[in-house]
């Protein structure tokens, strides 16, 4: 059974890890290496892509920080969670759902949607 609560975190620990080095161990312990995310604004397939996309937000975002909103759920290799993006500790004005697909409990496949 899927652990969607330490998924969830893990991912937005991953999002929210500054240092690169740092951020690709996160990645390679999360993702699987022919992962993919894809959202209404960008996509990325593998390790390099998706490490790319993050440190594109801090780069646009550089004081904000994700966090998780309500409780992730999930079954089988399915897990879905919704967060936000903002100045740490405020609500934050950029929201959004993901849905991942999990391969042996690592992401496969996510794909996020903006609320």
């Amino acid at each position: 059974m899927t652990d969607a609560a330490t998924i969830a975190h893990r991912y937005i620990a991953l999002w929210n890890e500054t240092n690169a080095a740092c951020r690709q161990d996160l990645l390679a312990n999360l993702w699987t290496e022919d992962g993919t995310y894809i959202d209404p604004l960008m996509q990325g397939n593998g390790h390099s892509q998706i490490d790319a996309l993050i440190s594109a937000v801090h780069q646009r975002f550089p004081d904000f920080r994700f966090s998780l909103i309500g409780q992730p759920d999930g079954y089988g290799n399915q897990v879905r969670f919704s967060w936000q993006l903002g100045p740490e500790g405020a609500d934050g004005p950029i929201k959004g759902t993901d849905f991942a697909t999990l391969d042996d409990g690592r992401l496969k496949h996510v794909v996020g949607f903006l609320d």
